[in-house]
């Protein structure tokens, strides 16, 4: 039998099931799932400045400017040269058998001084290929008379340097440099290389040595000193030791 109050009852469950099932699609539709093509990605390229910067200094065969690391990278200068000095700071305190240096106007990695040896006994195995004494005389005499003439590099010397000259062009330490305007002698200089293997930013970095070299031209004056004058038109009337 049913009464008035259980027909109530079942009026209001039919219309709370009519109406439940049309709140889920609103509710699911207010917060939708994000789908996983729709997920923002980086920038392409974007990368971290230290990491990147080791990854091309690791395969650079010479060192690489601030500026040319900025464009290659996308970065601005300064950051790179902050980064670069950074990189150079945390090597040196981690105690690191490398070093980042700047060297003849840009950045490379070198073997820290303290394990050179160590170098030495893998890749030479003992056996040093080393400058001669002359050698390196010659390149002291080019690297503060530069740009200068072979025959200079001689008078100064004391002694032929054409086959030492060949030798340090050779071995990239010293470069042609035009023409000297009044014999018409080849120039020559030191090279990026030059200053690579010394250690060395620039020129202005060489130990103040040139004040105590002579010059050339006293060193030629002096070296034509007691060498007899034979001029045609001297008079020989003058009487010798043999005429007696």
């Amino acid at each position: 039998m049913t009464t008035p109050h259980t027909a109530e009852t079942a009026e209001t469950a039919e219309t709370t099931a009519d109406t439940a099932p049309a709140e889920r699609p609103e509710k699911a539709a207010a917060a939708p799932e994000p789908h996983p093509e729709e997920s923002p990605e980086p920038p392409e390229g974007e990368l971290a400045i230290k990491p990147a910067l080791e990854a091309v200094l690791m395969v650079v065969d010479e060192p690489a400017t601030e500026e040319h690391l900025a464009k290659v990278l996308g970065f601005p200068r300064r950051a790179v040269a902050d980064a670069l000095r950074e990189l150079a700071d945390e090597y040196t305190g981690d105690g690191r058998g490398f070093e980042l240096r700047l060297v003849a106007g840009g950045w490379r990695y070198y073997t820290r001084a303290a394990y050179s040896s160590a170098v030495d006994r893998f890749v030479l195995d003992g056996q040093h290929a080393r400058l001669t004494q002359a050698a390196l005389e010659t390149l002291a005499v080019v690297a503060y008379r530069q740009p200068v003439s072979r025959s200079r590099v001689s008078a100064i010397r004391g002694v032929n340097c054409d086959g030492v000259m060949r030798t340090l062009l050779q071995r990239g330490l010293l470069a042609e440099a035009g023409t000297e305007p009044e014999t018409g002698a080849i120039l020559y200089e030191t090279t990026h290389y030059f200053l690579e293997r010394m250690g060395l930013r620039g020129l202005d970095e060489l130990p103040e040595l040139a004040p105590f070299l002579p010059e050339a031209d006293q060193v030629e004056g002096e070296s034509q000193e007691g060498v007899p004058s034979f001029d045609v038109d001297a008079d020989d009337s003058g009487d010798s030791p043999t005429d007696h």
